[in-house]
């Protein structure tokens, strides 16, 4: 049976650039996403406990003693390996986390919809600017306690604010950052700061006792630069649910990074994941740190690229080349003009001004991967590849191998044969 991939993809075009999400919740994971029992969501494609990279491994002992199901480290450590802790990727429930990706049942999620495709994506609640992060793979007590505060004080107080102020559209937030020079990866500065405007008065008036009210907009306003991260990772994921299963489409619905591997998943193929080795990050580390201490690539957040953004649009960033390492705005120029030699269009929502307007190249196209064996570009963190570390060492770009891509080629290939 023959198919019109040309049609699928400008369809697939068409959902992501016509895509609305806004902030319309907070709930726990259990509700959310129905996670139930002792399982726990974790970033990039499927693994074991036995296979978990050090920073995964961290972050779900942090989990374990977060939910209770265990007191102390180790012990938490010898449940995870029991058999009876169950994990799945969080792409398998509708969600992305960032880096480690661990999300347990009590964690409060940000729901985030998009009514013009009725999707729904979820994400956590980035822990920080506290201390060690979750994420990283850190678990020692004032990671749990963070984690305690984000559950039992802001989540609650950020429901409250949506249920009298209304969903908050995250699209229009997303397009006015980009052009403060954020890419929506990396640089999430201008966002942060719309995400607190929006929030600052209902705070105030929301939250009677001042010190939770000071502690919460601490959070928000203070060190947190990227607190719009999972916000926009929710925005990505609720618009790339809306391509999931176009009939003979070639474009990408989901890229992600569990630290052992990369992994992508296409439109015209369902929720079969096409995998290769996670790549380390090129760029730039923090003082006292160097590549030898850098965890493999690591996390869902590269759900911005398939949308669009980060990698995608680092023309519109120039503020991001000192994060991630770009010596010159010409590279940056350039590198979202590759991007578009491996895409099925532009989102005219994100245009970016250094380009004429042009927008952010959008819909990565395996077959053209394939064929010009141009990877995405992809602006990530870098993790310490100790959990004991439990912190972020640096930034980059990643560069994905070109096997998943040319995998799920030879598998749509077989899928539409004839």
């Amino acid at each position: 049976m023959t198919v019109d991939i040309a049609a699928a993809n400008r369809e697939a075009l068409s959902r992501l650039c016509a895509a609305r999400p806004a902030w319309t919740g907070v709930r726990p994971a259990r509700e959310a996403v129905g996670l139930e029992g002792r399982a726990l969501l974790h970033a990039g494609p499927p693994i074991e406990w036995e296979r978990m990279c050090g920073p995964m491994q961290g972050a779900v002992i942090g989990a374990i003693l977060f939910e209770g199901w265990a007191g102390e480290p180790a012990d938490a450590e010898r449940l995870a390996a029991s058999g009876r802790v169950t994990f799945a990727p969080c792409h398998s429930r509708g969600a992305v986390g960032p880096m480690a990706g661990i999300i347990s049942p009590s964690m409060p999620l940000l729901v985030v919809e998009d009514p013009v495709h009725g999707t729904t994506a979820c994400s956590i609640i980035a822990d920080g600017p506290w201390g060690w992060q979750l994420r990283f793979g850190a678990h020692a007590p004032e990671t749990i306690k963070g984690l305690v505060w984000l559950r039992d004080v802001a989540a609650p107080a950020f429901g409250v604010i949506l249920e009298k102020e209304g969903p908050l559209e995250l699209a229009t937030i997303m397009a006015k950052a980009l052009t403060m020079g954020d890419e929506m990866h990396m640089r999430n500065l201008g966002a942060t700061c719309l995400l607190i405007r929006a929030l600052a008065g209902p705070i105030a008036r929301v939250v009677a006792d001042p010190g939770q009210r000071d502690a919460i907009m601490a959070f928000v306003a203070r060190n947190n630069d990227q607190l719009f991260l999972t916000w926009a990772m929710s925005a990505a994921k609720a618009a790339a649910r809306a391509i999931e299963g176009i009939r003979g489409s070639t474009v990408v619905s989901t890229m992600a990074r569990n630290g052992v591997e990369f992994g992508i998943r296409v439109a015209g193929l369902g929720d079969r994941w096409f995998t290769g080795p996670a790549s380390i990050v090129e760029g730039l580390y923090f003082p006292g740190f160097g590549p030898g201490d850098a965890n493999p690539d690591i996390g869902d957040s590269a759900i911005m690229e398939v949308y669009g953004l980060g990698g995608m649009a680092m023309a519109a960033s120039p503020a991001v080349l000192s994060i991630v390492g770009g010596k010159s705005f010409a590279e940056a120029t350039n590198t979202t003009r590759r991007m578009a030699e491996i895409c099925v269009g532009a989102n005219p929502l994100f245009a970016i001004a250094a380009l004429d307007g042009e927008g952010a190249p959008t819909g990565i196209d395996i077959r053209k991967v394939v064929r010009t064996s141009v990877a995405p570009t992809i602006n990530t963190a870098v993790a310490h590849r100790d959990p004991k570390a439990g912190r972020m060492i640096g930034a980059g770009m990643a560069t994905p191998p070109l096997e998943p891509f040319s995998d799920a080629l030879v598998a749509l290939a077989e899928e539409y044969a004839g």
